[in-house]
């Protein structure tokens, strides 16, 4: 990621399996290639599902923490996407 690219927050918090990986795919959906995301979630699931979803839609996992008893993710949005 570089210095100064703006981040687009997506707070999940609360929210249990499958909502946090609806909501990013929709996000994404919207989103111009090369997008950050930044994922809050607390769904202990998050840490398979949101993994599992950006290797299968094709895009970029960059950055995946634990922060406040939250579970971070930074995904960028890929040029393309797998489809299928």
């Amino acid at each position: 990621m570089s210095k100064g690219q703006e981040i687009t927050e997506l707070d999940v918090s609360g929210h249990k399996c499958p909502i946090p990986v609806l909501r990013l795919r929709k996000l994404l959906e919207i989103s111009a290639p090369g997008t950050y995301i930044r994922v809050r979630a607390t769904d202990e699931m998050t840490l398979l599902d949101i993994p599992h979803f950006c290797d299968q839609a094709g895009h970029r996992l960059e950055e995946q923490t634990e922060e406040n008893g939250a579970y971070i993710y930074v995904v960028q949005k890929s040029g393309t996407q797998k489809t299928g």
